[in-house]
Protein backbone atom coordinates (compact mmCIF):
# COMPACT_ATOMS: atom_id res chain seq x y z
CA UNK A 1 0.00 0.00 0.00
CA UNK A 2 1.29 3.48 -0.88
CA UNK A 3 0.28 6.95 -0.41
CA UNK A 4 -1.92 8.24 -3.08
CA UNK A 5 -3.41 4.96 -4.04
CA UNK A 6 -7.06 4.44 -3.70
CA UNK A 7 -8.76 1.32 -2.62
CA UNK A 8 -12.45 1.52 -3.09
CA UNK A 9 -12.81 4.46 -3.36
CA UNK A 10 -11.06 5.43 -0.20
CA UNK A 11 -7.87 7.55 -0.89
CA UNK A 12 -4.95 5.94 1.23
CA UNK A 13 -2.76 7.97 3.62
CA UNK A 14 -1.05 5.16 4.55
CA UNK A 15 3.12 4.91 3.60
CA UNK A 16 5.09 2.08 2.29
CA UNK A 17 4.45 -0.42 5.70
CA UNK A 18 4.20 -3.76 5.23
CA UNK A 19 1.22 -4.51 6.59
CA UNK A 20 2.72 -8.55 7.87
CA UNK A 21 -0.22 -10.40 9.36
CA UNK A 22 0.93 -9.18 12.99
CA UNK A 23 0.09 -5.71 11.84
CA UNK A 24 -3.20 -6.35 10.46
CA UNK A 25 -4.08 -8.01 13.89
CA UNK A 26 -2.64 -5.13 15.90
CA UNK A 27 -5.26 -2.56 13.36
CA UNK A 28 -8.02 -5.29 14.28
CA UNK A 29 -7.12 -4.84 18.18
CA UNK A 30 -7.18 -0.92 17.40
CA UNK A 31 -10.75 -0.92 15.87
CA UNK A 32 -12.08 -3.38 18.63
CA UNK A 33 -11.43 -0.65 21.45
CA UNK A 34 -8.71 -2.90 23.12
CA UNK A 35 -5.60 -0.64 22.05
CA UNK A 36 -4.13 2.20 23.31
CA UNK A 37 -0.69 4.35 22.72
CA UNK A 38 1.83 6.78 24.17
CA UNK A 39 2.12 9.77 23.57
CA UNK A 40 5.38 10.28 22.48
CA UNK A 41 7.88 10.79 19.34
CA UNK A 42 8.00 7.02 19.12
CA UNK A 43 4.35 6.32 20.01
CA UNK A 44 4.24 2.34 22.08
CA UNK A 45 1.20 0.72 21.43
CA UNK A 46 -0.49 -1.21 24.23
CA UNK A 47 -3.23 -3.93 24.00
CA UNK A 48 -5.35 -5.43 26.54
CA UNK A 49 -3.43 -2.98 28.83
CA UNK A 50 -0.47 -4.89 27.97
CA UNK A 51 2.84 -3.60 25.70
CA UNK A 52 3.00 -4.64 22.28
CA UNK A 53 5.69 -7.22 21.52
CA UNK A 54 6.42 -6.00 18.34
CA UNK A 55 6.97 -2.37 19.19
CA UNK A 56 8.68 -1.40 15.17
CA UNK A 57 5.70 -2.54 13.60
CA UNK A 58 3.71 -0.46 16.21
CA UNK A 59 6.15 2.77 15.68
CA UNK A 60 5.83 2.10 12.06
CA UNK A 61 2.04 2.17 12.05
CA UNK A 62 1.49 5.59 13.97
CA UNK A 63 4.30 6.82 11.51
CA UNK A 64 3.15 5.46 8.55
CA UNK A 65 -0.31 6.84 9.05
CA UNK A 66 -2.38 3.97 10.01
CA UNK A 67 -3.47 4.53 14.20
CA UNK A 68 -2.95 7.41 16.00
CA UNK A 69 -4.02 8.74 19.57
CA UNK A 70 -7.76 9.07 19.97
CA UNK A 71 -7.41 12.58 21.91
CA UNK A 72 -4.48 14.63 22.54
CA UNK A 73 -2.69 14.66 25.63
CA UNK A 74 1.32 15.62 26.90
CA UNK A 75 1.77 12.31 28.10
CA UNK A 76 0.96 9.13 29.21
CA UNK A 77 -1.14 6.66 27.75
CA UNK A 78 -4.67 7.33 25.75
CA UNK A 79 -7.04 5.28 23.67
CA UNK A 80 -5.76 4.59 20.30
CA UNK A 81 -7.41 4.43 17.21
CA UNK A 82 -7.44 4.31 13.09
CA UNK A 83 -6.67 6.75 10.48
CA UNK A 84 -8.59 6.42 7.46
CA UNK A 85 -5.64 4.39 6.24
CA UNK A 86 -6.01 2.23 9.07
CA UNK A 87 -9.64 1.75 8.27
CA UNK A 88 -9.18 1.22 4.75
CA UNK A 89 -6.35 -1.41 5.34
CA UNK A 90 -8.83 -3.55 7.06
CA UNK A 91 -11.38 -3.44 4.28
CA UNK A 92 -9.05 -5.08 1.25
CA UNK A 93 -9.46 -8.23 1.40
CA UNK A 94 -6.74 -10.71 -0.41
CA UNK A 95 -8.24 -12.77 -3.21
CA UNK A 96 -7.06 -17.05 -2.95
Amino acid sequence: MRSGFEEKGVPVSGSGVELTHRAMAMLKAVAAGRAQMSCSCEPDLFIDGFACCDQMTAHALAHGGYLRPAVEAAAGRVPAELTEAGRAALEITVAA
